[in-house]
């Protein structure tokens, strides 16, 4: 690994990465280690079990909600001080849910957690990209996924042991703390990478906030037939796995009767092999570059999807449906950091709001997705989930392949 581009010492820059793999692995804990009590919670609120799922996009639809605001401010104040407020918000709301007493109040407790995906996002992930090279970005962005993926990996499993002891209500408690002690975390060791003069002798200068600019900017990125395609495109391809997180409590427990140990056992299979696919693109990135990189990992990924919709008109068993779903997540891990990082560098504009735009539209389109595959029914049984979630997934082909063909044209030019 090459040297990181702004002066660091070891010593914190292996803390500012280890500060941020905690916050962002937190932020997943926060929707995957409650999963297994949502029929608990359903139940305590007196409300139906349909509710599980769109409390789930909630969280998504959270992590949009400011990511607007969040880059650009980014790009003016620093990424240090807003990932610090978001991290800070992150671990209140998480606090709070303790009290909740209503649904209205949980979903709305949600929604203020998810927006600490959106800082995540637009605040954590352009700090990596602009602490380090190309080649160690991707390889740092797939090495922080493979962590973050130990949340819907184990986050299931360890929220069942958890509530052996506790209930989901101090389960969020923990989550709270957990949240201030990442925030001390973050305050020790994140440096500042906006004004920050590299060894290069370029500085990363502060982008002056104002919202007539600021607007024309996310208008200029909405015109961007490269990024936008890029960006649509990772939306698509995760949509998946996201109703799987979202669907897997009504598919396996609510519909199959499996105890919540068992739903979180399932889990390891598909979240193993997103693993496996960003193990896989670390040992090619050195030597294959990033385009054709993600020309490989559509095999996988559309051979899983491919698999769900034949056998969605013959029954699906859940150890059939776990199988596509495997094959389809090592496609998945080989290409999502690197898409990330061709979306990111699509565009000229500072990275904090690029980072913001990209976060916004991908989990808009995993959002709005999942709501819908929910809403016509992709729950109610292993076939309809595997009908619909393998058409969702295989329709990221149209803006991949459009994006590919614009980005061999620019390369060129």
């Amino acid at each position: 690994m090459d040297r990181p581009l702004i002066k660091i010492s070891p010593y914190h820059l292996l803390g500012f990465c280890f500060a941020i793999t905690l916050f962002e692995l937190l932020t997943y804990m926060a929707s995957d280690m409650i999963m297994p009590a949502m029929l608990t919670v359903t139940h305590d609120l007196n409300v139906s079990a349909q509710h599980i799922p769109y409390a789930f996009t909630l969280y998504l639809a959270g992590g949009i909600l400011l990511q607007w605001l969040i880059g650009p401010l980014s790009d003016h104040f620093g990424r240090r001080k807003l990932l610090l407020i978001g991290c800070a918000i992150f671990a209140l709301a998480c606090g709070a849910a303790f009290s909740a007493q209503s649904i209205y109040a949980f979903n709305g407790l949600r929604l203020i957690q998810g927006m600490g995906l959106g800082f995540v996002i637009a605040v954590s992930y352009p700090a990596l990209q602009e602490v380090f090279c190309e080649a160690d970005a991707v390889k740092i962005m797939a090495l922080l996924g493979n962590v973050a993926l130990l949340s819907p990996l184990l986050g299931p499993l360890l929220g069942s042991l958890l509530l052996e002891w506790l209930t989901w209500r101090e389960l969020f408690l923990l989550l709270g703390m957990s949240g201030l002690l990442v925030w001390l975390a973050l305050y020790v060791y994140m440096p500042e990478t906006v004004g920050t003069l590299r060894h290069d002798g370029q500085r990363l200068m502060a982008v002056p906030f104002e919202w007539g600019g600021t607007v024309r900017r996310y208008a200029a990125l909405l015109g961007n037939p490269r990024f936008l395609s890029a960006t649509v495109a990772l939306g698509i391809m995760s949509l998946p796995l996201i109703a799987w997180i979202g669907l897997a409590p009504l598919l396996l427990m609510h519909n199959q009767g499996l105890s919540p140990l068992a739903y979180g056992l399932w889990q390891i299979p598909v979240f193993a092999a997103v693993i496996l696919g960003n193990l896989i693109l670390n040992r090619l990135i050195a030597k294959t570059d990033i385009p054709q990189l993600i020309r490989y990992s559509l095999w996988p990924l559309c051979g899983g999807l491919f698999a769900l919709v034949v056998l969605s008109f013959y029954g699906v068993s859940t150890p059939l449906l776990i199988g596509c779903l495997g094959l389809y997540a090592v496609g998945l891990g080989m290409s999502n950091a690197a898409l990330y990082r061709l979306a990111l560098f699509s565009s000229d504009d500072s990275k904090g709001l690029v980072s913001a735009m990209i976060g916004m539209i991908s989990i808009l389109v995993m959002g709005g997705g999942g709501s819908l595959l929910a809403a016509v029914g992709a729950g109610y049984s292993h076939e309809s989930f595997s009908l619909m979630a393998g058409i969702a997934g295989l329709l990221s082909l149209l803006p991949l392949r459009f994006f590919l063909r614009r980005n061999a044209v620019a390369l060129t030019v």
